[in-house]
């Protein structure tokens, strides 16, 4: 089932103790134990990642509950694994075509263009269902900074402990569609709702073929869910439905596989298989390695190899994965293609040394 991350008093930190108790019931309840598990993820996303413990907690989860792997995924890797685990680039790929996934989370937006089966281009901005939340007495018991701001530009000054009406949220929320579609779609949107952009913007053309939305507001666009949880979700999700009837969304609505979940099954998607007897390590103590990030730069390496393109391909992939090159350590992975001549090889190290 999934679950809204609990945080500690003033909500500046995770409270590993409640998350704790989640895991290990849902242990229970599967009928297992860590020792059970042979492979895994946890992966941070979204307002969580600002947390100054959530890595931490992460690391040890990932050593106490079972061989997990851990990652934290920046605004575009995010936007990438929710492309993968809505089925958008799995649509791009049959239909042959070009779709735009909008995966609205609790915190931010992640938009991924893909086109016949490849992603081409991610971006994010700060829109989400929870940026705030109210109580059965309609005050407001969350507020984050980015839902501050934004009801701020609409003309509310809130704070912890105001009252809302339901006619507020939904100017607020009715805000929010407009500016979700504007960024998506406009070429130029205007200078106020550019200031919610957390990455650089889309790039390429703005027409697309379809358009999927997933997040936990997408269950309310298609309609899967209909319960609110006290946040902005259900009547987010209800705006955009009547910016989508009204015409405002300019291509056609396509189904999504996964809504709440794409980004988790998304990382499950992520896997890799190495060959052992093509390894050689100089260090017994250089494996195994634990916790590496796998990158694909996207090279043909079938034909005349070109160092250059090498480097600017691996450059682009870390940044795309919003990692430092020299920083982070990762596993990069390529698809070789051709004869293994020596000038091939060559070429293809050289742009290697040159892409790190």
């Amino acid at each position: 089932p999934v679950h809204l991350t609990p945080y500690s008093a003033g909500r500046e930190r995770v409270d590993d103790q409640a998350l704790g108790r989640l895991v290990d019931a849902a242990y229970q309840e599967a009928g297992l134990t860590p020792p059970d598990i042979d492979t895994g993820a946890i992966i941070h996303t979204g307002e969580a990642i600002r947390r100054d413990n959530a890595r931490a907690i992460a690391d040890l989860f990932a050593a106490q509950r079972g061989t997990f792997v851990c990652a934290t995924a920046g605004h575009n890797f995010e936007a990438l694994l929710a492309a993968h685990g809505s089925g958008a680039v799995a649509y791009s790929a049959e239909k042959q075509c070009r779709v735009l996934n909008i995966d609205i989370g609790g915190g931010t937006t992640k938009l991924a263009v893909a086109e016949c089966g490849r992603v081409l281009s991610t971006a994010a901005f700060h829109i989400g269902g929870r940026l705030l939340a109210t109580d059965n007495a309609d005050t407001i018991t969350l507020l984050e900074p980015g839902g501050q701001a934004l009801a701020h530009q609409v003309g509310f000054a809130w704070q912890i402990g105001s009252r809302v009406t339901n006619a507020e949220v939904e100017r607020l929320t009715n805000y929010m569609a407009q500016a979700i579609l504007s960024l998506a779609q406009d070429e130029q949107p205007s200078s106020e709702l550019a200031q919610l952009w957390l990455t650089a913007p889309l790039s390429g053309a703005k027409h697309y073929d379809a358009v999927i939305f997933s997040g936990g507001v997408g269950e309310y666009v298609y309609g899967k869910e209909s319960k609110s949880f006290g946040d902005l979700g259900a009547p987010l999700g209800q705006s955009l439905q009547r910016q989508i009837s009204s015409g405002a969304l300019r291509s056609p609505l396509a189904p999504a596989r996964e809504c709440i979940r794409a980004t988790v099954i998304g990382a499950a998607q992520h896997t890799v298989q190495v060959s052992g007897n093509t390894i050689h390590r100089t260090d017994e103590s250089l494996l195994p390695q634990k916790n590496l990030q796998v990158l694909r730069p996207d090279v043909d390496l079938s034909g005349e190899i070109v160092s250059a393109t090498i480097a600017q391909a691996i450059q682009k992939h870390f940044r795309a994965f919003d990692l430092v090159e020299g920083v982070a350590e990762v596993a990069l992975v390529f698809r070789w293609d051709g004869p293994p001549t020596a000038i091939r090889i060559a070429a293809f190290c050289r742009g290697l040394i040159d892409g790190l």
